[in-house]
């Protein structure tokens, strides 16, 4: 039955929708969630993220990406560069995307700063058909290797396609709020010469820094408390992430809620999905957290709930002319990180 499920998902002919892989530690993957976010550091960034949601349901979905980004001031510019992997089931569908980004950054008074994003990117997706039963294989046995003639495999193949993306995000240091849509030209990405449009995504995200000492005395670690939140609709799914982040450096610690319990499903039942649970360390260059999330959706622990963990590195860019220091008070919404 499995099998069964895993070819009616490949091979269903007409238009096909489906939502796109996500972290739950969202400001990890800062160029993913909105390009606007590319060089918000005065520093080069290097970010690795894994995410193995359901390992306990016949393989899950598996997750890598790496970016790097840094802040050409004397532009106002930010550059960057991101790879991504996802991997699902044990047929082992994969999509690979490449994606270079740009955005322009608009300072404004009492230093705000307007910063719009864009995406261009290229992927692919297969699947492994070897590790696939086809009907006519079923007479024989699971375990025949007797090939298959099914027509289906006629027009199966790699799909190729390109991905645009834009965003836009104002901010300060403790505060920021942000726009962003995804596959903007909704590209087909049907394996068997057919239509499976990616739809369009659209999400708003935002969130505050409160540091939790305002005394005279200057320390050297003052705790910080992040809420924010995340909302994305996609075709006819939604999702809403809210929660919150306490920074006590080095640790960092958070919890989350994904879904929106005030809306039901077609069965009549609250959209929830998981719990997360965040810790992490931070340092003066390296970051290294993990998170958990809880299923709390009917699917439940039997789905082994989701592992995540991002490793981010920076190092900062010497000053060096003039121009830089006078740009240099940019700031770059710092989520959880402390004030240079």
């Amino acid at each position: 039955m499995k099998v069964v499920i895993i070819i009616v998902c490949c091979f269903s002919v007409g238009i096909s929708f489906a939502q796109d892989p996500e972290f739950s530690q969202y400001y990890a993957a800062p160029l993913y969630l909105n390009p606007a976010f590319t060089g918000t550091t005065n520093d080069h960034r290097f970010i690795s993220n894994y995410r193995n949601q359901w390992p306990a349901v016949a393989q899950g979905y598996r997750t890598y990406a790496l970016s790097y980004d840094y802040n050409l001031a004397g532009l106002n510019s930010g550059f960057g560069f991101m790879a991504m992997q996802d991997v699902a089931g044990t047929a082992g569908m994969r999509s690979t995307e490449f994606n270079f980004l740009y955005s322009y950054k608009l300072p404004l008074a009492n230093k705000w700063v307007i910063s719009s994003g864009l995406n261009f990117g290229y992927a692919t997706r297969s699947i492994d058909f070897n590790k696939l039963i086809f009907g006519d294989q079923l007479v024989l046995g699971s375990n025949s290797t007797i090939p298959t003639t099914d027509p289906a495999l006629s027009n199966a193949g790699t799909s190729h396609y390109f991905d645009f993306k834009a965003g836009a995000l104002a901010y300060n240091r403790n505060f920021w709020i942000g726009f962003a849509a995804n596959h903007i030209n909704e590209p087909n990405r049907s394996l068997v010469h057919q239509y499976a449009y990616v739809p369009m995504k659209i999400s708003v995200h935002g969130g505050v820094r409160i540091p939790l000492y305002g005394g005279l005395a200057k320390l050297n670690h003052i705790p910080v408390f992040s809420p924010s939140f995340v909302y994305k609709r996609q075709a006819n799914f939604e999702q809403l992430d809210v929660g919150a982040y306490l920074l006590y450096e080095p640790i960092i610690f958070g919890l989350w809620y994904r879904g929106i319990p005030v809306n039901k499903n077609a069965d009549h039942n609250p959209m929830q999905d998981a719990a997360v649970v965040i810790l992490g360390f931070q340092f003066s260059q390296f970051e290294i957290v993990y998170s958990y999330d809880f299923t709390v959706s009917r699917l439940g622990p039997a789905s082994g709930g989701a592992h995540e963990l991002a490793l981010k590195y920076r190092f900062e860019i010497q000053e060096r002319t003039k121009t830089k220091k006078r740009d240099g008070w940019i700031p770059c919404p710092t989520f959880i990180r402390k004030e240079k």
